[in-house]
């Protein structure tokens, strides 16, 4: 459902050298690694980051860290299969959303950062966070954000729905906005912003961040979405549609025809021709727009026989300002570490996903999430299309409901 951001997408020359956070473990009491060895997955575009913190810590403790390349897309089922036989590593890279299936299958550890959790974005050690437990080290996050045309609707950031329509329409575009729905298929990612506007979650969360499976779109909030998703539809205003898929999305803001759309980061190369700007999604329902986050980072595995050197390894090596530096610089996403995401946000495009972001939700891990999504899509292309808004969205959340029970 999510697009990831290409590389370069943010690219950007630091400006500004920062003193990289010390260990936060007293040279005196980490773990001595003298003829221990280290295994950690990664995929070609962190490795090379990667490096330089493994060779701090080699020199330091003694231990040695092999780096084994591999394709991003194999990581997580490569994963589950070895580190039961024993073969997996200490340690791999990956994506947030593979956690419940991590915690499912017992591969993956617990870690403890410390101190050192209030130096990364409060939602990226949320989305790192099942049943209360903190599974990973995050170093980046993804979001969308509302992305406007400067020359027809100038900077400023509309507040709700109704004041970006209206400025849209003010401009003379041939449409206010324009919004991706995969056509046909329905793409509930990125209309989530307008949906969660209305207090109405995919899945409730529970005080630590964690997500319920207790399924949060249903009743009077979802209802009230849904009647808005219909009533801006092809029975309505029509500036839903689902006529719009991704590559007609992109051209139809490119070409100025609309000045709004919903996008991420990785779209923004599909822009050439238009001054642009990013804001936080403005509210349709009254409640903040929360997009979902996606964040990357690094899983301990549950089997390692090396696991305090390897929390060694996470917490103090690459959990430091310098080593998340080298990852921004060698995948450029929105960085996870707080002060390094408020330096890039010197680029007011960044800014603007980093602003949105804040505001976001880690898109669910849970296993569950799975049974979600075409029945959530389906539903929202037949509201969009003319069915009765209420009686299609509450048909839904029961199917929902039902396929997640147990």
């Amino acid at each position: 459902m999510r697009k990831h951001i290409a590389v370069g997408a943010f690219a950007l020359t630091a400006a500004v050298v920062l003193t990289g956070c010390g260990s936060s473990t007293p040279e005196s009491e980490a773990p001595s690694g003298d003829g221990a060895e280290l295994v950690i997955w990664t995929d070609a575009e962190r490795e090379e980051a990667i490096t330089a913190a493994a060779e701090a810590f080699e020199e330091e403790t003694g231990a040695t860290v092999k780096l084994v390349q591999k394709n991003f897309e194999d990581l997580r089922d490569d994963f589950i299969a070895q580190v039961p036989t024993g073969e997996g590593p200490d340690i791999t890279v990956g994506a947030h959303d593979w956690l419940g299936a991590l915690v499912a299958a017992g591969v993956v550890d617990t870690i403890d950062l410390g101190d050192k959790a209030s130096e990364f974005e409060p939602v990226s050690i949320e989305a790192m966070t099942y049943d209360s437990q903190l599974y990973a080290l995050p170093y980046s996050l993804e979001s969308i954000a509302l992305v406007q045309n400067v020359d027809l609707v100038g900077e400023e950031a509309p507040a709700t729905w109704d004041e970006m329509i209206q400025k849209g329409i003010e401009s003379g575009a041939e449409r206010p906005f324009v919004i991706n729905t995969e056509g046909e298929t329905g793409d509930g990612y990125t209309m989530y912003p307008f949906q969660t506007s209305f207090g109405a979650p995919v899945f409730v969360q529970d005080e630590s961040g964690s997500y319920t499976s207790e399924v949060g779109m249903g009743g009077a909030n979802g209802e009230a979405f849904a009647t808005w998703l219909g009533a801006n539809g092809a029975n309505g205003t029509g500036y839903i549609s689902t006529t719009v898929d991704y590559d007609i999305n992109n051209e139809l803001f490119n070409s100025g025809k609309a000045p709004y759309t919903i996008q991420g980061p990785w779209a923004i190369s599909a822009y050439p021709d238009v001054n642009v700007v990013v804001n936080p999604i403005p509210s349709a329902g009254g409640e903040t727009a929360a997009p979902f986050v996606g964040v990357q980072g690094f899983y301990l595995s549950s089997q390692s026989e090396n696991a305090l050197l390897a929390q060694e390894f996470l917490v103090n090596y690459l959990g430091t300002e310098d080593a998340q530096r080298a990852l921004y610089e060698a995948d450029p996403r929105i960085p996870a570490w707080t002060a390094l995401a408020e330096e890039v946000s010197s680029d007011p495009i960044i800014a603007g996903f980093v602003a949105s972001s804040q505001n976001g939700v880690p898109m669910p891990s849970i296993p569950e999430m799975g049974s979600v999504w075409d029945l959530w899509n389906a539903a929202q292309v037949q509201i969009i299309n003319g069915a009765d808004p209420v009686s299609t969205w509450n048909t839904m959340v029961a199917d929902v409901e039902a396929a997640t029970a147990g």
